[in-house]
């Protein structure tokens, strides 16, 4: 920058100040919503319900038959051996003290088994309040009035429900917590400096504070769902993404100091280099995570616009806050080891023995880029074999949370004296003139175990049904001379209820409703089949459509980004294919690890489309990084050249950014729900690869060994420059051997 265009003294410090406090003033406001989040979080699954769905149906209709919208809890008593008169009636005592907190519903009476060593007690709960605070007051009812001998959990699905936002504590705290301490600690190893890892943490921390205020917001307004999971993913992603873009600023910065420019000229040289690269990133990332808009789901559409809120800020605070901390603070961040003139020149001379790692790694790629290239992909292709092993097509709600948990266990003795599904049954929305028909389809279905019918007169708001001479037939318990209960009618329908023999978050359970749905379309009937078990079976049928939907669309997607980023085809159609094969790899490892070492019981099918999404957009950083930073340099010193100086000077920024995002994302595996878990497995391993196998060797070699015509059809790849390769260079030859192997 010549004098005439350097700002003032007074306004290269104001410039900067104004941008610090408008940032802090953006954290001041937006760090106390990490204590309100769930003001405006949900983790019931029932409001992620895909919208075409039939299980989507009946749940809009649940509050018309039922009175109102309500969410099944189960409460199950169990003394292992026959339960006698008085602690039956305490259990009942218990069910009216139930009935008496405010957010419960209804309760039934005490349901003795068969075998008469157990009791349950259904209990309908708000589902528009604090479910989980709700399910937390039952437990310490059930917990200190349980009479001796007899031990009771409560399960169902809001118990599990509760069990799963439990699993999420700690998220805006634990999670925060061991994501910041090891990016702290990588970065202060990275740059043996006190001062400059706490800037980039700055730049992290206001940037999701800044984030999770708008995210906040839009939730309020309800204009985008938020969830545990959604909330959890988006602070790492953030802190991520942040660290990441300030790293790659750093590096520029620090070249730039090392050529001995001063604090203004530094960042604003820092800018001009890292600005086209860190917007490219953040682009492609946001333009691959608003492709789950695309999805049926309500919890993958919310991600998308989620996401892409905290990486545009993780973005602006990258570009203004960080250069404007780093404009004051200057070469005095890097202290004790401040970089000196010469300290950042790229030693990229074949003739001179390579010094640095990365040099060294720039010679080797040099001397051996086809076996470089070739050995890697064979790698990367021999671990995705393991993707034949991967199993994601949905677990039981029981199997989410991977901690203790209370409703997991009650499932478990439920089983053993009632049917499996009691409590969680499906319901049949019929026609009434159909109803007869409907009550003997349901009934004949194998997984059955009975069928009732809504009713505003029985005791319980439901009566069993029969089919006699082809009309419905309703019984209840009730006293003496009761007249018999009726169906209760919407809009000319009625409500069916099917209680089931396998636990309702089985894959069993799952299978009979697939079979009844296939059965009613086989039929003449007009019904629709929800309940919980529909929605999970929805939600997984959803989730595998939404994968191969989206998947392919965000291929295209940053394939184009790439294309107008290096001005070529060639180059973006080969980055793809190796974030694909490492994608791949990563997937493939992973199973093996999910099945053989942690045992898990299967994963849920958004967890290979979140991997994807992340693993892509986040992993084509690092090829952007470089390549970009590639394509510089070719232009100035030809591309094979300009190879070996982009893997030397973007080497030590974007190995140190992929520790930082695999330590993020390794930081989900704190929150003990398997989604987070194994989505933190997936992305943080695949990270590893990326940086140090596709983006270190793979993509340097094949490019190398590629040549000028990498760039193909932008004009670069017609240059002459750099035509012929490099000749074969060893540590030991000498400047006029080197210079003999170039004669004709």
């Amino acid at each position: 920058m010549s004098p005439a265009s350097t700002p003032s003294r007074w306004l290269r410090i104001a410039l900067p100040l104004v941008l610090v406090v408008i940032w802090l003033a953006g954290g001041s406001l937006g760090g106390p919503y990490f204590g309100k989040v769930d003001e405006v979080s949900t983790n019931d699954q029932s409001s992620f319900l895909p919208q075409s769905a039939e299980s989507t149906q009946v749940q809009e209709r649940l509050g018309d038959f039922l009175g109102g919208d309500a969410i099944p809890a189960l409460v199950v008593f169990d003394a292992g051996r026959a339960l006698d008169g008085p602690q039956l009636d305490a259990v009942q005592t218990i069910a009216d003290r139930i009935a008496d907190l405010t957010g419960v519903q209804e309760v039934s009476p005490a349901i003795p088994s068969e075998d008469g060593e157990a009791a349950q007690v259904v209990v309908s709960i708000d589902s528009g309040g604090e479910v989980t605070d709700i399910v937390g007051e039952v437990r310490e009812l059930v917990a200190a009035d349980a009479p001796d001998g007899v031990r009771a959990w409560v399960t169902g699905p809001a118990g599990f429900t509760a069990d799963l936002a439990t699993g999420f504590t700690g998220i805006d705290g634990l999670l925060l917590l061991v994501a910041l301490g090891a990016v702290f600690v990588i970065l202060v190893i990275v740059y043996r400096s006190p001062l400059l890892p706490l800037l980039v943490l700055l730049t992290s921390v206001f940037a999701l504070c800044v984030a999770l205020l708008s995210v906040w917001w839009l939730a309020k307004a309800g204009i985008v769902v938020l969830n545990g999971q959604v909330q959890g993913i988006l602070f790492i992603l953030v802190i991520g993404a942040a660290t990441d873009y300030a790293l790659l600023y750093v590096a520029r910065f620090r070249e730039a100091i090392g050529e001995g420019r001063r604090r203004w000229d530094a960042a604003t040289a820092a800018w001009r280099g890292s600005v086209e690269p860190i917007l490219a990133s953040g682009g492609t990332v946001i333009a691959g995570l608003l492709c789950l808009l695309l999805s049926d789901l309500a919890s993958n559409r919310a991600l998308g616009p989620i996401a892409s809120i905290g990486i545009a800020f993780a973005m602006l605070s990258a570009l203004t806050f960080l250069p404007a901390l780093l404009a004051l603070v200057g070469r005095a961040a890097f202290w004790p080891f401040i970089p000196k003139a010469g300290m950042t020149e790229l030693p990229i001379d074949l003739t001179q023995p390579a010094r640095g790692l990365w040099a060294r790694l720039a010679r080797f790629v040099a001397r051996r880029a086809r076996i470089v290239w070739i050995v890697s992909t064979v790698v990367l292709l021999a671990a995705s074999v393991g993707v034949t092993q991967l199993k994601a097509d949905g677990v039981p709600a029981s199997e989410l949370v991977l901690g203790a948990s209370q409703a997991r266990d009650g499932q478990a003795v439920l089983a053993e004296h009632f049917p499996a599904g009691s409590g969680s049954p499906l319901y049949v929305i019929v026609p009434e003139a159909e109803a007869p028909d409907a009550a003997e389809l349901v009934a004949d279905q194998d997984g059955v175990e009975s069928v009732g019918v809504v009713s505003a007169d029985a005791p319980a708001g439901q009566a069993d049904a029969t089919v006699e001479d082809g009309e419905l037939v309703l019984t209840a318990q009730g006293p003496p001379g009761a007249p018999a209960p009726t169906a209760t009618v919407d809009g000319g329908d009625v409500m069916l209820v099917a209680t089931l023999s396998d636990a309702a978050d089985s894959l069993a359970a799952e299978q009979t409703v697939r079979d009844l749905r296939d059965a009613v379309a086989g039929s003449t009937l007009d019904a629709v089949v929800g309940g919980t078990t529909a929605v999970d079976l929805d939600t997984n049928d959803t989730s595998i459509r939404d994968r191969t939907v989206i998947i392919p669309v965000i291929l295209v997607v940053v394939l184009l980004i790439l294309m107008l980023l290096l001005r070529s085809i060639l180059a973006p159609v080969l980055l793809i294919l190796s974030v694909i094969v490492s994608f791949a790899a990563a997937l493939g490892v992973s199973a093996l690890v999910f099945t053989e070492v942690f045992g898990f019981p299967g994963g849920d099918p958004a967890v290979p489309l979140y991997g994807f999404v992340f693993l892509v957009a986040l992993g084509i950083d690092y090829n952007i990084f470089l390549m970009s930073r590639v394509r510089e340099e070719s232009v100035r010193h030809g591309t094979r050249r300009g190879i070996l100086r982009g893997l030397v000077a973007t080497g030590g920024v974007i190995t140190s950014a992929g520790l930082v995002l695999a330590a993020t994302f390794a930081a989900l595996g704190v929150i003990q729900i398997l989604f987070l878990v194994q989505l933190a497995f997936i992305v943080a391993f695949g990270v590893l690869l990326d940086t140090f196998i596709v983006r270190s060797l793979l993509v340097p070699a094949l490019a190398y060994d590629i040549g000028r015509t990498i760039w193909w059809p932008s004009k670069l790849a017609r240059s002459g420059v750099d035509e012929t390769p490099e000749p074969p260079v060893t540590e030991e030859m000498s400047r006029a051997e080197y210079r003999r192997t170039l004669e004709p």
